[in-house]
């Protein structure tokens, strides 16, 4: 198997037909303001009504309003919902869409535990945890946390570049990967070189 790439904090079209032409399986648009990669809902319509078919549109959000949610999932064409806070899983399951909740790996986090509670989902995605940060943080945290016995599917986050993607997909053998800072000029600089490296070592790396 290899595992699938998602491309999040997408602001541009530019950027989002480039990672598309790359081979990108998903893309991810941060529907939260204090983020340096939030966008409106005008720039995701306008950035997905472009994209080729068969790329996943992915809506991240951290402890929105629900009518938030609800004017993006009417007016953007998303595939897939994504969480970043603290949301039950009564609150993700509300909404018209499928939907994935991420873990911040807190020192007290038990994957398992929270796979359960989350059972619904259609994974998990497993980040770094950050005081006051939901995301993006590009740290990692200890891969040796994830139980080999988690049965749900995962996504892994959190510091991914490069140099480290081949090591986490070899230990972990997830069926997706998540970066956004990894791939960066600048916090909300999309680089095209280092999403085209990212890219191809990801395809590279089977197990």
């Amino acid at each position: 198997m290899v595992s699938r790439v998602k491309i999040c904090g997408i602001t541009t079209l530019e950027d989002a037909l480039f990672v598309a032409d790359c081979g990108a399986d998903a893309i991810g648009l941060v529907f939260y303001g204090p983020s340096p990669r939030a966008v409106s809902v005008d720039q995701a319509a306008t950035i997905t009504a472009a994209l080729p078919p068969f790329v996943t549109t992915v809506a991240l959000f951290v402890n929105a309003d629900p009518v938030q949610v609800e004017e993006v999932v009417d007016r953007v064409r998303i595939d897939q919902l994504q969480f970043h806070g603290d949301e039950s899983p009564e609150y993700c399951a509300q909404f018209s869409r499928p939907w994935m909740k991420a873990i911040r790996m807190r020192p007290e986090v038990d994957l398992l535990v929270e796979a359960e509670r989350f059972a619904a989902s259609s994974a998990l995605l497993v980040d770094a945890y950050q005081s006051g940060i939901p995301g993006g943080t590009g740290a990692r945290f200890d891969w040796s946390r994830i139980p080999s016995t988690l049965h749900k599917p995962l996504v892994l986050a959190g510091g991914l570049s490069v140099e480290n993607v081949a090591e986490g997909i070899e230990q972990l053998q997830p069926w997706a990967v998540d970066v956004s800072g990894g791939v960066e000029e600048a916090k909300g600089v999309k680089s095209h070189e280092k999403i085209i490296r990212f890219i191809e070592k990801v395809k590279q790396t089977q197990f």
